[in-house]
């Protein structure tokens, strides 16, 4: 296994086939569809391969890959692969090629569109493998690019303002990153992320920076992190994009790029800012819980069903931070607590990834049958005319509400038993989002698919073979993970066991 670059083949083999479809000018519609697909599958392909050799028992990072890049800088080509790791690379092998599929009928520039998918595909691997902060910068950015022409060229009315207003807020908050490693470079000689965690768990990272600047460029970190994820209320720009975004470009939007943050709060800021961290964490509690509550009742406000979901990713997505903060603030020693938070906020961002890119393909479905439309009220009675739609969107629904027996219940019951035991009002505090949940997303059940058939599900034709191979891999999913989470929990206990063995 070691002879082959591994992580180096998940990353570069999705550009592999972007510049075959750069260089192939004169190839159909749907050649280049065949080719994005094919080459969007690799990931999920090696991925496996991957997963096959991954020994879930050791610690540290497996498959590793370095080698001297930029001499003068001290810049390593450093690839390594745990268990959140592969975790989100599998997650991306599902998701976009799913995307793909669901983007199968557009027409316009075909090649161009599936071209920049693939590269926005790689680029966001980049980011979960890579272990220099270096090169992890150059994919956290080369991700924008790509994500700022899909939402742009292909996206609705109102698409030229939501793409802008998502690179501008990204590039801000990346800037202030950007700064922050800056100054991390010039107090330690060092980008590399293993080597300034063992710094940081000595204590040398703080005094090298000393405490002011230990702060500031805690600070710098966050920013860049949290307008990614986002967490509120650096949440603005994301209803806009996602709701105007093409179908398969949401589904990826918030199946995988909004864990690029998540990840990043796990792999950077948790190692290498523990006292930050715990000595912020009262607020940024409050920050979580507002994106859980606040996210959750802004969808049930919403009469638009893309803005709806989008406001639900907020919420689900922040769960992930609850957990991370209320380890951060744990004044006592609660391992048990502590693993269980960090296990639900892992099996959360695969999850969500999960349903959150379902449900925005059976808006996406909506949408194309109706001519447009996706109100709240345009659709009534639909699950007379299409069942196999109606169970396969309940399925992925009730997969985001949190039904035991799905995927969606396991995150989120580890994630409050942990909150509960670190931090019991935050997790009270939290069920109200719960509840915000399941009332908008039965409302868009009931409204959508039962009661009198409205104008718009009339001749509503049901799933085509296509839309059924798009949607059905993930619910079949949705339905194994939520009674053998044990699956993926194997991938990270080494990893969980770790963190909660050394708390703040």
């Amino acid at each position: 296994m070691s002879a082959l670059p591994w992580l180096s083949l998940i990353i570069f083999t999705p550009w592999v086939g972007a510049l075959l479809l750069a260089l192939s000018s004169r190839a159909s519609a749907a050649a280049c569809r065949a080719v994005a697909l094919g080459f969007s599958l690799s990931t999920l392909l090696i991925g496996a391969v991957a997963w096959t050799h991954f020994d879930s028992a050791a610690g540290g990072y497996q498959l590793v890959e370095r080698y001297p890049w930029i001499s003068g800088l001290n810049v390593h080509y450093h690839l390594g692969l745990d268990g959140m790791s592969l975790l989100l690379v599998l997650l991306t092998g599902l998701v976009a090629p799913a995307a793909l599929l669901a983007s199968w009928r557009v027409e316009r520039d075909a090649r161009l569109f599936n071209l920049l998918f693939l590269l926005l595909q790689g680029a966001a691997l980049g980011v979960f493998l890579a272990l220099d902060f270096f090169h992890w910068f150059v994919f956290w950015e080369l991700s924008l690019v790509p994500a700022f022409f899909l939402i742009r060229l292909w996206g609705g009315p109102g698409a030229a303002p939501a793409a802008y207003q998502f690179v501008i807020y990204t590039i801000a908050g990346s800037a202030f990153m950007l700064a922050a490693f800056a100054a991390i470079y010039a107090a330690t000689g060092t980008l590399e992320f293993p080597q300034l965690a063992d710094l940081a768990a000595k204590g040398s990272l703080a005094v090298k920076l000393g405490p002011a600047w230990a702060t500031a460029v805690f600070l710098g970190v966050f920013l860049g992190l949290a307008v990614k994820v986002p967490l509120f209320p650096f949440h603005t720009w994301l209803p806009a994009a996602y709701a105007e975004a093409p179908t398969g470009a949401s589904m990826f939007l918030t199946g995988v790029m909004s864990k690029m943050g998540v990840y990043g709060f796990l792999r950077i800021l948790w190692p290498l800012f523990p006292a930050q961290l715990h000595a912020a964490s009262g607020v940024l509690l409050w920050l979580a819980l507002g994106g859980v509550v606040l996210g959750a009742f802004a969808a049930l406000k919403q009469t638009d069903l893309k803005r709806m979901i989008a406001y639900s990713s907020i919420n689900h997505v922040s769960y992930c931070l609850l957990a991370l903060f209320a380890v951060a603030g744990a004044t006592t020693s609660a391992p048990a607590a502590a693993a269980s938070a960090f296990s639900g906020a892992l099996l959360q961002m695969f999850n969500h990834g999960l349903s959150a890119s379902a449900l925005f393909f059976c808006v996406g479905v909506l949408e194309a049958r109706s001519g447009g439309r996706r109100g709240l009220d345009d659709f009534g009675g639909a699950r007379t005319a299409a069942p196999v739609f109606a169970g396969l969107c309940g399925i992925a629904m009730f997969s985001s509400l949190g039904l035991p027996g799905l995927n969606g219940f396991v995150g989120e019951f580890l994630i409050f038993r942990g909150v509960f035991g670190l931090a019991p009002w935050a997790a009270a505090v939290a069920c109200l989002g719960l509840l915000a949940t399941a009332l908008f997303l039965l409302t868009f059940w009931q409204r959508v698919f039962h009661g009198p058939v409205a104008s718009g599900a009339r001749n509503f034709a049901d799933l085509a073979p296509l839309e059924i191979a798009t949607l059905l891999p993930g619910v079949v999913l949705m339905f194994l993970l939520g009674v053998m989470p044990q699956l993926l929990v194997g991938l990270i206990n080494p990893l969980v066991t770790a963190w909660a063995a050394h708390l703040p």
